[in-house]
């Protein structure tokens, strides 16, 4: 059953091509709950096949995340906060993510836009703090990009060497991410130990 499921996706990913990647890494990356790895993946093992290109999936992939988070941010500035909780309930956001995701925006500052994108989660919604604090738009962009095309690369490098078997695939998917919650814990920790002593001196 796993093995059929996993057919029909590597197939729907490679009929809908690198359109259909930026496609659904644009929904993934705006409101609608969409896995990253159920699309990158699969563009990595048919990369690994030669039925698709590994630099143009990862662009699309990266465009795709960029576009979503795009709207998310353009969302938040135009309509607001009460906007988002509102009408955010119909699309799987409520007051509590909108409150996290300002918190997390606030401790971290703009640089979270970057951090957010690596972390289950919170990729989708950080794009809405951002956009209620008016972050500019060109940092904004740079920061997603970059975070988004980390990700990205990992998925499509995780679909290309282990293939299409899942049970690897989940269980370095589980390793990545722990590596990627370590590595920020320690940048946010010296990026505080920076800016405490910056403001010592002050």
């Amino acid at each position: 059953m796993l093995h059929e499921i996993v057919d029909f996706i590597v197939q729907t990913v490679g009929s809908l091509g690198y359109i259909g990647i930026f496609i659904m890494m644009f929904l993934e990356s705006s409101f609608f709950p969409f896995p990253s790895e159920v699309v990158m993946v699969p563009a990595g093992y048919l990369a690994f096949k030669g039925e698709m290109s590994m630099s143009i999936a990862i662009i699309c992939g990266v465009l795709g995340s960029l576009s979503g988070a795009l709207f998310n941010y353009y969302l938040a500035v135009k309509f607001g906060r009460k906007f988002l909780i509102k009408y955010g309930k119909y699309f799987f956001i409520n007051e509590e993510t909108i409150n996290k995701m300002e918190k997390f925006f606030k401790d971290h500052g703009n640089i979270s836009t970057f951090s957010g994108r690596l972390i289950p989660a919170v990729r989708q919604y950080i794009s809405f703090p951002a956009g209620l604090a008016k972050m500019n738009i060109f940092l904004f962009s740079l920061y997603t990009s970059l975070g988004a095309a980390i990700w990205v690369i990992i998925l499509v490098l995780v679909g290309y060497f282990i293939g299409d078997n899942q049970l690897l695939i989940k269980e370095y998917l589980r390793v990545i991410i722990i590596a990627i919650l370590i590595v920020l814990s320690i940048v946010a920790y010296l990026y505080y130990k920076n800016f405490k002593r910056k403001s010592l001196k002050v």
